[in-house]
């Protein structure tokens, strides 16, 4: 029988604390996969539930407002389409909190981003371990 999965991206799974947020990126790893960088911040166990998610684009390199929006809503729609590879991992996972941002100067296709978040989220599945001593975020 096929297994349900949900699709959703609720606000539950948004990362809004700003404590945390500030966590992630003093105490995070991170790597980058061109147009995107992924930083994560290890989880105390291995869980199938969802990490909290980050999603950002710069300023810098986006002036418009509508720019930067719609490639804020092609991250979390290729995120969403693929959350299922961290939360269905034979051994769970270890991603409390995850931030995707795209680092790229132009935009690009959703099937380029959508590739990139697939192979980003496959290796946070190899790299992401809990640390042990270290206090969970969540």
């Amino acid at each position: 029988m096929p297994v349900e999965r949900s699709y959703s991206f609720p606000k539950e799974e948004h990362l809004c604390r700003k404590k945390l947020i500030e966590e992630l990126f003093g105490r995070g790893s991170s790597f980058g996969l061109y147009p995107l960088r992924l930083v994560w911040l290890p989880a105390e166990v291995r869980t199938a539930a969802p990490p909290q998610v980050l999603v950002s684009v710069s300023k810098r390199s986006f002036k418009r407002a509508v720019d930067r929006n719609y490639l804020k809503r092609l991250l979390r729609e290729a995120y969403r389409l693929n959350k299922y590879r961290l939360t269905e991992a034979e051994s769970g996972h270890a991603v409390g909190l995850l931030a995707i941002i795209y680092t790229g100067k132009e935009k690009k296709p959703f099937t380029l981003v959508e590739k990139k978040l697939i192979s980003g989220l496959e290796r946070l599945l190899t790299d992401a371990t809990p640390q042990a001593g270290e206090v969970s975020a969540l």
